[in-house]
């Protein structure tokens, strides 16, 4: 029996090719992820797909890695690395021969993609995604020294958000402005912010509203 009949193979490609994939542009692999991620994916293509789809499908998925590679580098705003996981989904999913083997291959970039974050706890992660804080807390016993100790009197301090903060923007207290980070998530424009955490020159400030009953 052909090994790719089976349809849930399509989960384990994917899903381990995308988890290689997005793993090289998250830890300094040398390139090894990166060849192996390739590998998996094209034997994806090849064993699933029509042969008049498959360079359209591989150009579309490696165009969405290339998009998170030039948001984790350049922009730092998930928008670009928010449409490249879509055009990665649609290509999987369009390029399989049912839907059964589709949504597996969808489940397996979801599942890649998430699990990718492991490597940043075994391997040297890359200079990308400095202004997201996926894994590290800002704390001083983490490695932030402490450069502006005047920035410590802002904690608990009340504000207002000069700008988006996506996470990363400017915020106003006391008539001084600032550069913010929030925890994890986006604050409007003119939102009231407080200081939660200091470290070093990082601000990192909660939207007030999520402390009001």
């Amino acid at each position: 029996m052909d090994i790719f009949t089976m349809d849930w193979l399509s989960f384990f490609i994917v899903g381990i090719g995308t988890m290689l994939l997005v793993g090289e542009l998250l830890v300094k692999a040398k390139g090894i992820f990166a060849f192996l991620g390739v590998s998996l994916i094209t034997l994806y293509f090849y064993a699933y797909l029509d042969p008049s789809m498959f360079f359209i499908m591989a150009i579309i998925y490696f165009l969405g890695i290339i998009l998170i590679f030039i948001d984790g580098e350049l922009i730092n705003d998930g928008t670009l690395a928010g449409i490249g996981a879509i055009l990665m989904i649609v290509s999987v999913g369009l390029s399989s021969p049912n839907w059964i083997v589709g949504l597996y291959a969808i489940i397996g970039v979801v599942i890649g993609a998430a699990c990718s974050f492991l490597w940043l706890k075994m391997l040297p992660r890359r200079n990308m995604w400095t202004k997201i804080p996926l894994i590290d807390r800002l704390t001083d016993d983490q490695g932030y020294s402490s450069i502006n100790t005047d920035y410590h009197q802002l904690v608990g301090q009340k504000g207002i958000a000069l700008t988006n903060l996506r996470p990363v923007g400017t915020i106003k207290i006391n008539q001084n402005e600032y550069s913010a980070i929030s925890n994890g998530y986006w604050i409007q424009q003119n939102a009231e912010i407080i200081v939660k955490q200091v470290d070093g020159t990082r601000i990192l400030v909660d939207a007030l509203d999520k402390y009001k009953e």
